[in-house]
């Protein structure tokens, strides 16, 4: 969306002025996070989480190139190059913790992040691309941080490569084929080691890509806020810098705080005790679990225990990656044409059962695949689903949302007699969330 108040970039030294005409980059980072860039003047703390959900994919960057400068990609010295970086190396440890860690706080980021396009509905037009490339990223972060899990080698890596690999078999005809191709063998080896080692070490970099495609299409639009109301007129937003880069660098000091509160004092609370034995084919662990934020979708994994028509090995894996992609359908799934939670009363109460219907499969999800664990999970992933694909659909046609502000500027400041008249004098239209 171009905003005609926008203020442009205009240089003033003369060096600056030759790079601005050569390679005008000053400009392009001014138009994208600068005075450039006008953002709705409501967005409280929850628009945050883009900014350090960026933070941490540099921070996941920086520190894993450190660590793949002496990490050995071999399954007789893997679980041992990591005791070097966290003993010869200098400062390894912490960025061993630092980087561990971090994968955690990503994905917590992240989940608050999308949690909060559900309630603001992010998804609604005209934003559907920066939805849909969203849920890439995500995809695309549960791989990274998947492969990267395998990596240390230690009991909970070797089992949680041959459990999630082992899905694939499930698919009819193909699926041991496929498997033994991801694998680069019958079980988890050296070439699979190798193997997730390259893809965990590029894939970051296809998430910065895809990062960028995400940005740029939310400069098209512009963000959206808590009202849900779009941008009217110039008194609605107020220029990304300063405003929002203190507002973000508040958020990004107290995110810090946590951060390093666990990487300090808490370095192994967050992981398996079992990855800290070396691999061994031959001893099974009593539990064999994914990392915490993995949990939710595992437990819809096995929340299947009964063969009907397809093995029920099969159903799993579906339910499990549909749980995913039954996120890019939103746009289409919710037909409200008022977006923002805050006035939809009758979404809002589903939205909270979800959110711990979601808590519940994670708790299910870290537990044993035993009852009543198991028929938990069956029917918090039967609601999860009648969440998205019925419940949605159904609120969006017969709730009645509550009246809208006219502007942002009156939802902040109060009722705005001027602009509700507009130009001519007469009443305007009111505002709508479309």
């Amino acid at each position: 969306m171009s905003f005609p108040w926008a203020r442009h970039y205009e240089p003033k030294a003369p060096l600056m002025r030759y790079l601005d005409e050569k390679l005008p980059l000053p400009r392009l980072v001014y138009n994208a996070v600068g005075g450039g860039y006008p953002v709705p003047r409501n967005l409280n703390y929850m628009w945050n989480f883009g900014v350090l959900a960026g933070f941490c994919l540099v921070l996941q960057i920086v520190t894993g190139v450190i660590l793949a400068m002496h990490y050995a990609a071999n399954a007789g010295v893997a679980f041992d190059s990591i005791e070097h970086i966290m003993r010869d190396v200098n400062w390894g440890w912490l960025i061993r913790y630092a980087h561990a860690n971090g994968a955690a706080f990503f994905f917590a980021v992240i989940y608050l992040h999308i949690f909060r396009g559900f309630f603001y509905g992010s998804y609604k037009a005209p934003r559907e691309m920066v939805w849909l490339l969203g849920v890439v990223i995500f995809l695309l972060l549960m791989a990274t941080g998947f492969m990267g899990y395998v990596l240390p080698w230690g009991q909970m890596s070797f089992w949680g490569a041959k459990v999630i690999t082992g899905l694939f078999g499930a698919i009819p005809l193909v699926g041991e084929p496929i498997q033994i191709w991801l694998l680069g063998g019958f079980a988890p080896d050296n070439a699979a080691l190798n193997r997730f080692f390259s893809l965990h070490y590029l894939l970051p970099f296809v998430i910065a890509g895809v990062v960028i495609l995400h940005i740029w299409a939310l400069h098209i639009p512009g963000s959206s806020n808590p009202t849900g109301v779009e941008v009217k007129s110039e008194s609605d937003t107020v220029p990304f810098h300063p405003y929002y880069t203190a507002k973000d660098g508040f958020g990004l000091g107290v995110f810090l705080i946590l951060y390093f509160l666990v990487v300090f004092f808490l370095p192994n609370s967050l992981g398996h005790p079992d990855n800290y034995i070396p691999a061994n084919p031959l001893s099974t662990p009593a539990l064999i679990v994914p990392e915490w934020y993995f949990w939710p979708f595992y437990a819809i994994l096995r929340a299947f225990t009964t063969d009907f028509i397809l093995p029920a090995k099969l159903w799993g894996v579906l339910a499990m990656f549909a749980s995913i992609l039954v996120w890019f359908f939103l746009p289409w799934l919710d037909k409200s044409p008022v977006r923002s939670g805050h006035y939809r009363p009758l979404f809002r109460k589903f939205f909270y059962i979800l959110v711990v219907d979601v808590l519940v499969l994670g708790y299910c999800g870290g537990s044993h695949a035993e009852e009543p664990y198991l028929m938990i999970s069956q029917l918090a992933t039967a609601y999860y689903f009648l969440h998205f694909l019925v419940i949605l659909p159904i609120v969006s046609m017969i709730e009645r949302p509550e009246p809208l502000p006219f502007s942002i500027t009156e939802a902040v400041l109060g009722e705005d007699k001027q602009a509700a008249l507009g130009e001519s004098g007469q009443p305007a239209v009111s505002g709508s969330a479309n």
